[in-house]
């Protein structure tokens, strides 16, 4: 096996060694029988690197990629990146150290992630970020276990309009602290906080733009969770903060979200990075790490990490939190292409991509497909209507056909909206290909009529 560098004369001398003539009475002595397979399954014979080579590539014949118009979202957004974020994330002066422990060798790498954390902190208008997270679902669950370790409750209330994924992580990482996860449900798209914010309650949680991409009301969220004594949490689209208000200027205790629309790749759902910003009065319960900048021995500008040290991460359930790196390499994308683009650039993407949404929906009137909450404010994203889900899966067959990528069926996640699915634009639609998928709509609308 070219993988495996151990021969069999190395294993043997090590069993040997520890005294044990062989690898199953290893595993006997130390694995309970009841947890051993009595074989192995029928695992295939190893590949050399060519065979794995040719293997490889015939499985990646079977992706689709985004190379055509894509009207997909639901947290995944075609966006575009100049040229130069693909450059510079390459250069050598940030490609060092992984673990930035010793400040002396990694100052490459401790500048961008202060520079990322400075941009992210402006971006959510809050005082203070780290370094990066996993994804933006474990940056809310993450966000989750600061409230409840913050106030000394066990209740979190999260809007049914945030991303499964998030959803789903939040109960993963509460399940087992005797904490309570309440849904607040969704009216007309958007969510409805009737009685479910308490003096038990720990954070509440709302996403903005929604995952229907309905803009949600922030003042209602900030205000029960002030008056309940609890935090408020917005988890958000930062390409959207080109537009609408920052989570810091609308009261927010912490802000999280994903970076994918920071100059990410699609890349068949990953890998992306999720950031975390907070006020600073929360700074020393913040998850991660934490850059800070200073002045070496001889007056010089120097970055290195703050308030959090590597033992802070390894101390289980003293620590503040079990996450200790970052997405450095696709984090270090999201700092180069919010360089790039500036402030006025950020809001330019968002003004198009709304426009572009916009000029989608009247589009899809006009073809007979509504949208399903025509009441309801949208950003770049927004749910439309069809009969059925069998109709929607109709209807995307028929995008298909004509290369285009669109439709989300919701009703996998929100049984009540049988027949709904979102479409979303982004700066690199073209009115072109709003047309083109407007055509389909109405001979799809035919077609439907006549049967």
């Amino acid at each position: 096996m070219p993988y495996i560098q151990n021969s069999d004369q190395d294993r043997a001398a090590m069993l040997e060694r520890i005294g044990v003539s062989s690898v199953d009475a290893l595993f006997e002595a130390v694995i309970p029988a009841a947890l051993r397979h009595a074989e192995l399954p029928a695992i295939p014979a190893g590949l050399t690197e060519d065979e794995l080579q040719r293997h490889a590539a015939q499985a990646g014949r079977a992706n689709s990629p985004a190379t055509q118009a894509c009207f997909l979202g639901g947290g995944a957004y075609d966006h575009g990146w100049a040229t130069l974020v693909d450059h510079v994330m390459q250069r050598s002066e940030f490609l060092t150290a992984y673990t930035p422990y010793q400040p002396e060798c990694s100052q490459g790498t401790l500048q961008w992630i202060f520079e990322f954390q400075s941009m992210i902190a402006e971006l959510c208008g809050m005082e203070v970020a780290n370094a990066s997270m996993y994804d933006g679902a474990s940056a809310a669950a993450e966000a989750a276990l600061m409230a409840i370790a913050a106030t000394k409750r066990s209740k979190v209330v999260v809007s049914a309009g945030l991303h499964p994924d998030a959803r789903d992580t939040i109960h993963t990482y509460l399940k087992h602290l005797d904490a309570e996860v309440v849904v607040a449900p969704l009216r007309d798209g958007l969510t409805d906080w009737s009685d479910l914010v308490d003096a038990e309650t720990a954070a509440v949680f709302v996403q903005q733009p929604n995952f229907l991409g309905n803009v949600e009301r922030l003042h209602p969220v900030t205000t029960l969770a002030k008056e309940n004594g609890a935090w408020s949490v917005a988890v958000i689209d930062p390409i959207a903060t080109g537009l609408l208000r920052s989570p810091g200027a609308a009261g927010f205790d912490v802000a999280v979200g994903d970076g994918q629309p920071l100059g990410v790749p699609l890349g068949f759902g990953g890998p992306y990075f999720g950031f975390f910003a907070t006020r600073m009065a929360h700074v020393r319960r913040m998850p991660g790490r934490l850059v800070g900048i200073s002045q070496d021995k001889q007056g010089r500008r120097a970055f290195t990490l703050t308030f959090q040290t590597r033992e802070q991460h390894i101390r289980r359930e003293k620590a503040t939190s079990n996450i200790c790196t970052n997405n450095s390499l696709i984090a270090l994308r999201g700092c180069i292409h919010m360089a790039t683009l500036g402030p006025k650039g950020l809001e330019e993407v968002a003004c198009v991509s709304r426009q572009r949404m916009l000029e989608l929906a009247d589009a899809l009137a006009a073809a007979g497909v509504p949208l399903a909450f025509p009441d309801a404010p949208f950003f770049r994203e927004a749910a439309f209507r069809l009969a059925s889900d069998a109709d929607v899966a109709a209807f995307r067959a028929a995008l298909r056909a004509e290369d285009l990528h669109g439709g989300i069926a919701v009703s996998r996640w929100y049984a009540e909206l049988e027949g709904v699915f979102t479409l979303a634009c982004t700066e690199r639609t073209q009115p072109e290909d709003i047309a083109r998928l407007a055509a389909v709509a109405a001979r799809f609308a035919r077609q439907e009529a006549a049967r």
